[in-house]
């Protein structure tokens, strides 16, 4: 399922009136006790609609930050109050950033895993169309002192009837043994090239490393 990150929610406009004013009243630009302009000049000052200029005063009101009285404006009443306010809805702005920028985040990461995929799966088919090319390409691995069958024949260990894979090739410092026969050992430092029937080598390394 695809996450995308939301539009951050819109704060309806005579919130943000009320949140403005209860500014102005947390930094002293009003005084407890003053009386301040009626709904009207509200409106007109925010070029809101009188029903949109009540609703800011109602919030206001309702929080005990002014009070509002037919015939008398508004008048300050908790400077407090009013930093309460603006205190709070900062922390909840802080929330909704949070929330956003984990939002993106995730949907980035989706996106990069994506275009991995996408990557790993050319890369495979890419690597399937070049072995069908190449049916005798072998593969290599390196035999170290946790090799299980250490110094053993590659008829004493029966490598081909555990792995389905024939040895093609013993590097050994610097000698190369090309079609090194059935009674090769495998010792400590070699490189032993091989071909798989199933075209993988994860059946010989599990052969010759069982406990990794």
């Amino acid at each position: 399922m695809d996450i995308e990150p939301k539009t951050r929610t819109v704060i309806p406009r005579y919130q943000q009136i009320a949140i403005e004013v209860a500014a102005r009243i947390a930094n002293g630009e009003y005084a407890e006790g003053e009386k301040i302009y009626a709904r009207s000049s509200l409106a007109s000052q925010y070029g809101v609609s009188p029903e949109t200029a009540r609703r800011s005063i109602c919030i206001l009101s309702d929080l005990g930050i002014v009070s509002s009285e037919k015939g008398s404006g508004i008048i300050i009443r908790s400077q407090k109050k009013a930093a309460d306010y603006i205190q709070q809805n900062s922390k909840l702005e802080t929330i909704d950033t949070i929330k956003e920028n984990l939002l993106k985040s995730v949907s980035r990461q989706k996106k990069e895993m994506d275009y991995l995929n996408e990557c790993m799966n050319d890369l495979i088919e890419a690597s399937v169309h070049f072995r069908s090319m190449n049916p005798f390409m072998p593969f290599e691995i390196r035999i170290t002192k946790d090799c299980a069958y250490l110094n053993k024949t590659v008829t004493e260990i029966q490598f081909w009837q555990h792995t389905g894979a024939t040895v093609i090739a013993v590097s050994r410092k610097d000698l190369v043994m090309k079609s090194p026969g059935p009674y090769v050992a495998l010792t400590e430092g070699d490189t032993i090239y091989f071909i798989a029937q199933d075209d993988t080598a994860d059946r010989v390394k599990g052969f010759l490393y069982p406990n990794r």
